[in-house]
């Protein structure tokens, strides 16, 4: 009786263990074949937007580090901080209209301020601020109407309003809030832990509905037991909720490449970038990416099996940048085109048709290893005409990045042994000429293959038999 019992308990665990992996994997799955994101920045930063008592901070977002500004004396931005212009809905439709299939919000930065109604810290948006209402519950909201996933970043290892938060990058306490809180040694992260961080996960996991992904920020000195209770936590609560590596220790589903397109994992991984400089609203920030650079972001990190992850700093009133917009809606008219060599795609057997490297201004193991801080951009400066591929059951897509010519030279689809059936350029219903040789793939593309005000990415589809 005593060995069935014991059997039927083993079975029950081996069962639940393989179904929890199983929905991990289907999560992951999902989420790879999504590609393109949303990422949000947005707090008492958005209010004050690169200015500190009259004069431009350093590090964006992280001014209050920079400044060494007393939590009391940062709290009182939320006195100031009334975002009537808010709408969530306008935010996931901007998103949705852009091509994007997720998006990710900042529940709490740095700054340890929560931007929803949190019952285990009255220091939030809600009890803090005249504006009293929950971005995150009219989020969820929007999300459900448009078929958006939502995903929650989290600070997880810096928070410069507890006073138990110690950090060791780059150098011992290179991160603390030492000012309000000089003792480091003094600092159990063990406490915060207990105190702040699974209560408010708990929080963000019940209240609104399914989370796709949280995005955990900066693991610091959280321990491998942490993580690992950290990750139970989220599978016990949201199965299907994903993390990313600085959850810490190794307990990631997938793996971080910021303000870089160098792969990071040979596994799922996703590039975050920004628009402009900073990462939230900066009203000092001047240089933006264009969006034919967005494209061929976006193009290259899909080429090489990662996610984009594109920021957005929306500003105190609660609207998005003109800038942002303008940039948003470009590349949502390049994947109203393109969108089917993007979504459910995968590399191809190679990435790109040529071996010329960019210099993306950072190394492999530096993007591997490195969390950045403040305002950095590693991302590649120089427009060249290249070709990029992603596969698709038996179509191969060829990705003409900044293309000028109507001729097309492609080698790597006769080394590689295609027997081609058809190709076409979407959103042209010209005629492709072409001709394969034992050398290359020749290709004339159509004379209007160049529209004015579209992005000059284009897109072979090469069906295959």
């Amino acid at each position: 009786m005593r060995k069935t019992l014991f059997l039927s308990l083993l079975f029950a665990l081996f069962a639940e263990l393989l179904f929890g992996q199983t929905v991990q994997n289907n999560a992951l799955e999902q989420f790879r074949e999504e590609k393109f994101g949303m990422f949000l920045h947005w707090g008492l930063y958005a209010q004050t937007a690169g200015d500190w008592k009259g004069h431009k901070v350093k590090g964006g977002e992280h001014f209050m580090l920079y400044e060494r500004i007393p939590v009391q004396e940062y709290g009182t931005i939320a006195s100031q901080f009334n975002p009537i212009k808010f709408n969530a809905d306008a935010w996931v439709k901007q998103a949705r209209e852009t091509g994007m299939k997720y998006i990710v919000f900042t529940a709490k930065h740095h700054d340890g301020f929560a931007m929803y109604n949190s019952a285990s810290s009255d220091y939030n948006i809600v009890k803090k601020s005249p504006f009293k209402c929950d971005p995150i519950a009219e989020l969820a909201k929007a999300c459900k109407k448009y078929k958006i996933t939502l995903c929650l970043y989290y600070s997880l290892g810096r928070d410069w309003q507890d006073p138990d938060v110690p950090t060791n990058w780059p150098v011992k306490a290179g991160r603390s809030n030492t000012w309000d809180y000089p003792n480091e040694d003094a600092k159990v992260f063990n406490r915060y832990f207990e105190r702040k961080v699974k209560p408010q996960i708990t929080e963000l996991l019940t209240s609104y509905g399914p989370i796709g992904v949280l995005w955990f920020d900066t693991p610091e000195l959280i321990s491998k037991k942490e993580s690992a209770e950290l990750k139970a936590l989220v599978n016990k609560l949201q199965p299907n909720c994903l993390v990313n590596n600085r959850i810490g220790n190794g307990y990631g589903d997938f793996s971080i490449s910021e303000q870089s397109l160098t792969p990071s994992s040979k596994q799922a991984w996703e590039s975050c970038l920004t628009i402009g400089q900073n990462w939230g609203y900066n009203r000092h920030d001047s240089l933006w990416k264009s969006p034919e650079v967005l494209a061929r972001h976006l193009v290259e990190v899909v080429a090489n099996g990662g996610n984009l992850l594109l920021n957005v700093g929306p500003k105190g009133d609660g609207t998005f940048p003109d800038w942002a917009t303008e940039r948003l809606k470009a590349v949502g008219k390049w994947m109203d085109v393109n969108h089917e060599a993007i979504y459910n795609s995968h590399p191809w057997l190679v990435v790109k048709e040529n071996t010329r490297e960019i210099n993306n201004n950072v190394s492999i193991e530096e993007s591997k290893s490195a969390i950045k801080d403040a305002v950095f951009d590693g991302t590649p400066k120089n427009i060249v005409p290249d070709v990029y591929y992603t596969s698709k059951d038996k179509v191969v897509y060829a990705f003409l990045r900044s293309w000028q010519s109507a001729n097309v030279t492609l080698k790597q689809i006769n080394k590689n042994k295609i027997s081609i059936k058809n190709i076409e350029l979407l959103g042209n219903k010209n005629k492709v000429r072409w001709a394969l040789s034992d050398q290359e793939l020749k290709l004339n593309l159509p004379d209007d293959f160049k529209k004015k005000n579209i992005i000059p990415v284009y897109v072979l589809k090469i069906t295959t038999n």
